[in-house]
């Protein structure tokens, strides 16, 4: 392997750190690398073209009292593909926060389980939302850039996907709202479209809005909600974006108070809006379900009057916990998949009618799906998710699963061997969804290796055709896109 260094950063995490995400499967890397002549065993297939993007939270500084693992800053980590060879690199994102803070060498904003009022910043840039804007969540490439966001809503930052150079933030010509963008902005490749959506504690509470695939905004309307809401994902169809007020929200009169606490509101439904992609809020219908949390959607389309789309209901957002279960247990609960009870479902809401049918796709506990993107918005029959480990937020394999058919199949990684998000890369000139690869980084806690694994995806069980070995081995991390070559400039 042939290796570079970028640049090393001065890490301020204390030394024999016992948190249990800052160690394990959650390590994290004060080093940028570049390597090429990567060490492969198997073969990787010439017909891969492309680049692998995964974003993770990644800290530098220590916290100001009580880390959370969406504090981390973002760090890109990335793999192309080109006939048959790979190359690897990690690169921070280059956030106003991330600068503020090596500068000041210490933690300037308070965390996601810490008080606002802690904060040694608390004007100034960050003002937007109560917590740093680490853009460490999420990854798209639109319009042949990699453009990185945060969960609660930030500034869209920009990156070369081949070389991961920064290119600075997103500015759409001068229109990037003030509000913000929150992560899981959407990729319509048929249209070249990005459709994205932010939130604030403020009224109006949600806005939905469209960019070009010339990087215009196009469209940016308020929507109405009842009071300030958490949504985190959203989908989108031929014809309709689906935006979401699910049960689960800040206690309003906590806000005021400068307290950041959710509740889980069983009483109250879970509430789908579907919204025409160039509608305003006159336009939008809400339609009642049943009561839950959503994470993550899978993928939505339409059939005739109907508009059907499937995620992840977890049947038990809020999961208790023992009083004298330790503060870590208490505070982490909610990373736990298995306590949440997380299965795929699906809702099916009729557009003439109102009416609404749903139920589970399956009963097997998984989140972090991913299809194949050319599919997005269509009709699709896989996704394959992550196989999460109880007790923890790491994953222990994948799973393929059939929406049509019913049929899983899974792959573990191992014991000690933990993946992220697998993305799926078509074949050129394919002929059916699932003629693809799929492609994941994994970290072997026992080994303290990294490598990116390819499949295929047709025959998941039978394990990676291909393992590339990383540089070092790579904190776990959320989420992540594939671009093909022909996507790339």
């Amino acid at each position: 392997m042939k290796i570079t260094v970028n640049e090393k950063f001065n890490s301020r995490l204390p030394e024999n750190d016992v948190h249990p995400y800052r160690t394990g499967a959650w390590q994290p890397q004060a080093t940028e690398f570049t390597a090429s002549e990567m060490l492969v065993t198997g073969k990787i297939p010439k017909d891969l073209n492309g680049v692998y993007l995964r974003n993770t939270e990644n800290p530098l500084h220590d916290s100001l009292e009580r880390y959370h693992p969406f504090d981390g800053d973002g760090m890109i980590h990335m793999m192309s593909f080109e006939d048959g060879e790979a190359q690897y690199r990690n690169r921070f994102v280059r956030t106003q926060g991330l600068a503020t803070e090596i500068a000041a060498g210490s933690a300037q904003w308070a965390g996601l389980a810490e008080l606002p009022a802690r904060s040694p910043r608390t004007d100034g840039w960050g003002a937007r939302t109560r917590m740093k804007d680490a853009s460490s969540t999420d990854i798209v490439v639109h319009a042949g850039v990699a453009v990185s966001s945060f969960y609660q809503c930030g500034d869209l930052y920009r990156l070369d996907p081949r070389t991961l150079e920064d290119l600075g933030r997103e500015t759409w010509n001068g229109k990037f709202p003030s509000q913000g963008v929150s992560a899981h902005t959407k990729v319509d490749e048929r249209t070249g479209e990005l459709l994205f959506f932010n939130y604030q504690t403020t009224a109006p509470y949600l806005h939905y809005g469209v960019v070009s695939a010339d990087r215009e905004l196009v469209h940016y309307t308020a929507i109405d909600l009842p009071g300030p809401r958490l949504p985190h994902d959203m989908a989108f169809t031929t014809n309709y974006a689906i935006l979401n007020d699910c049960p689960l929200f800040w206690d309003q009169s906590l806000i005021e108070k400068g307290v950041y606490a959710t509740r889980y509101h069983p009483e109250l439904p879970m509430r789908i809006g579907i919204i025409p992609r160039r509608g305003t809020n006159k336009d939008i219908k809400w339609f009642d379900t049943k009561s839950t949390f959503v994470l993550h959607w899978i993928n939505a389309y339409e059939v005739g009057d109907e508009v059907i789309l499937d995620g992840y209901f977890e049947y038990d957002p809020s999961p208790s916990v023992s009083r004298d279960a330790d503060l870590n247990t208490r505070m982490f609960r909610f990373l736990d998949l298995h306590m949440m009870q997380s299965r795929p479902y699906r809702w099916r809401f009729n557009m003439k009618t109102g009416a609404v049918h749903e139920g589970p796709l399956s009963d097997t506990i998984t989140e972090f799906g991913m299809i194949n993107q050319s599919y997005a918005g269509l009709k699709y029959q896989y996704v394959y998710s992550a196989v999460p480990t109880k007790g923890q937020f790491t994953f222990d394999g994948l799973i393929k699963h059939d929406v049509i058919n019913g049929v899983e199949e899974t792959y573990l990684f191992g014991d000690g061997v933990y993946g992220s998000e697998t993305v799926v890369a078509p074949k050129p000139n394919a002929t059916s969804e699932d003629d693809a690869y799929l492609v994941t980084f994994v970290s072997d806690i026992n080994r303290d290796i990294s490598q990116c694994l390819v499949f295929e995806a047709q025959s998941v069980s039978d394990g990676p055709i291909a393992r590339v070995q990383l540089p070092e081995r790579i904190s776990s991390g959320t989420h992540s896109c594939w671009a093909s070559a022909t996507q790339l400039p």
